[in-house]
């Protein structure tokens, strides 16, 4: 279990990482849709972009400092809520909602899992 655990932890933090640096580059589509179809303003963006990657790099610590990951998760799990919420909000319907709704099933298991093994 724990290879299962540390393996889903290194899909986090390369789906974070990209997920992140899309937002913090400012791409144009990503500003229209936070802007235009979410409501949310560009500061915003670079906001959920920035802690994306700061999760992302926490999970990646996480690897030796199990209780920093654990933090990670915490934090990219309230993400990942608001990002299903907004999704559904916006009127996007489930299709568009179940790729964060999958990446906060898989930071949770992350989250619960202690050493390898989930309690």
């Amino acid at each position: 279990m724990k290879w299962f655990t540390r393996i889903i932890q290194g899909i986090l933090i390369i789906a974070f990482l990209l997920s992140g640096f899309v937002k913090l580059s400012g791409n144009t589509q990503m500003l229209h849709d936070f802007k235009e179809v979410y409501g949310y303003s560009k500061s915003m963006m670079y906001t959920i972009g920035s802690f994306e990657v700061l999760g992302a790099i926490g999970l990646l610590v996480g690897y030796w400092k199990i209780i920093l990951g654990k933090l990670a998760s915490v934090g990219l799990a309230i993400i990942m809520v608001g990002a299903v919420f907004t999704h559904l909000h916006a009127g996007q319907g489930l299709s568009v909602a179940m790729a964060p709704f999958i990446l906060l099933v898989l930071t949770l298991i992350v989250l619960f899992s202690r050493g390898g093994k989930l309690k």
